[in-house]
């Protein structure tokens, strides 16, 4: 997992650091590699999930039980509080476990809002005239866009994790909401530059702007980029009148259409048929793939996955991992998508519910069900819902396309162990395995 000759850890966070740069073999204090990593884990997975906190409490939502425990997870990381490294994989599942509940939250913050999501075809393309790209997850800050749009002329156009917005009623009921540009949040630098629009980053993921669009970028909510013009409160104004001083865009066709809004309800709605499918063997497995996306390479495993894919299957996909492969046409089973988008990051309790709710159905456990997880993990929030299905006994799990950076060989075992947690290899061994077992 680790290479040799890099530091084991890497603490500074006190007055006793070694030579006063940093603890890289063993804390001064007497804190091991192992309890450093297992300390920054919780800190992402905390981290991670002040995230959906944060939406839900823009809409009116929160929750004390959840501040309490992360008053407490986060004292547990100062110097010279706890040294126990079970107990961190305790807090880990604790975090878990209040995740769920802030995830939870926030889809009845959304749903309450803007109704239940369904499905809904997303145009890729341009119409003629001014323009504004949205990014991020901030559904709010969409919102009050689009009724300071209304009317004007200008379009509004969804990026990457903003794409599920076209789902909700509260949402796609205003028609200026035009469709999707782009795909994962990596693309946006191309992206920005190829389209003469005003954008409007909302949450993560923000990149530092090139000089192609910087003057026309503005941000909102927790995003801040260097010398961007940063909008407290939901007063976008400036933003719409940059829109129309840029001219706008012409009509051009997309590439595909998109089809997303795959809600909790509207899955379950489906379920006697399902199961009828399931028992005649027409539906042999079901995969969730999906995740956090990042650049690379090894991310192209998860097109390749569903890619070879056996017809007999369905996959049900969410966050932006999905743009690498949700232009794909898979066709049905019997009127069931082989493809059903769920939504964004924030969205995975809706692959937790219909999880559960399929347990149910079927009557045993989650890990006795026909499916298979298999997560690509970017940031803080793949990390916390890791936690998450850890703390829910979910077992057998893929992640990849990289093992995430705080694991070392003594925590992957632990999560072998007691998950049988696994690393993804390639696409058509995986494959092989899971339908073979």
């Amino acid at each position: 997992m680790t290479n040799n000759s890099e530091p084991k850890m890497f603490c500074y966070q006190c007055s006793q650091t070694a030579k006063g740069t940093g603890c890289t073999t063993q804390g001064v204090c007497g804190k091991t590699p192992t309890l450093d990593r297992l300390q920054d884990n919780l800190i992402f997975a905390t981290k991670g999930m002040t995230a959906y906190l944060t939406h839900a409490r823009e809409l009116g939502l929160s929750d004390s039980e959840i501040d309490a425990y992360l008053e407490r997870a986060f004292y547990s990381t100062f110097t010279n509080v706890n040294f126990d490294p079970e107990n961190f994989i305790e807090l880990a599942l604790e975090a878990g476990r209040m995740n769920l509940k802030a995830m939870k939250m926030l889809k009845k913050a959304h749903i309450d809002r803007y109704g239940e999501p369904e499905p809904t075809e997303v145009q890729t393309g341009t119409k003629k005239g001014p323009a504004i790209i949205v990014t991020g997850h901030g559904l709010k800050a969409l919102e009050e866009l689009l009724k300071q749009t209304e009317g004007t002329g200008v379009n509004v156009y969804t990026h990457s994790e903003m794409l599920p917005a076209h789902g909700y009623p509260g949402l796609k009921k205003y028609k200026h909401l035009a469709g999707n540009l782009g795909k994962a949040w990596f693309d946006q630098k191309q992206l920005f530059s190829k389209y003469r629009a005003a954008i409007l980053g909302t949450s993560n993921c923000v990149l530092i702007p090139k000089d192609e669009y910087k003057d026309r970028i503005f941000t909102t909510g927790a995003a801040r980029l260097p010398d961007v013009p940063h909008i407290e409160g939901y007063d976008y104004s400036q933003v719409v009148e940059k829109a129309k001083a840029l001219g706008g865009l012409e009509e051009t066709e997309g590439e595909t259409i998109l089809t997303t809004g795959f809600s909790t309800s509207v899955v379950l709605s489906l379920a006697d048929k399902i199961k009828e499918l399931v028992e005649t063997g027409k539906i042999k497995h079901f995969f969730l793939v999906g995740g956090c996306d990042s650049p690379g390479k090894k991310a192209g495993y998860y097109r390749e996955f569903v890619e070879k894919l056996p017809s007999d299957t369905v996959v049900l996909t969410l966050a932006c991992g999905k743009f690498r492969f949700n232009d794909l046409d898979l066709g049905s089973i019997d009127g069931i998508p082989r493809l059903i988008d769920l939504g964004q990051c924030n969205d995975a309790i809706v692959a937790i519910e219909i999880a559960l709710a399929l347990s149910e159905l079927f009557q045993v456990g989650v890990n006795d069900l026909p499916l298979t997880l298999v997560l690509s993990w970017m940031e803080q929030k793949a990390i916390a819902i890791l936690w998450t299905l850890l703390a829910l006994g979910v077992k057998s799990i893929y992640v990849g396309p990289t093992p995430p950076a705080w694991v070392n060989e003594d925590i992957l075992k632990v999560l072998q162990e007691r998950y049988d947690l696994r690393l993804i290899s390639n696409a058509e061994d995986d494959i092989a395995q899971i339908l073979n077992n």
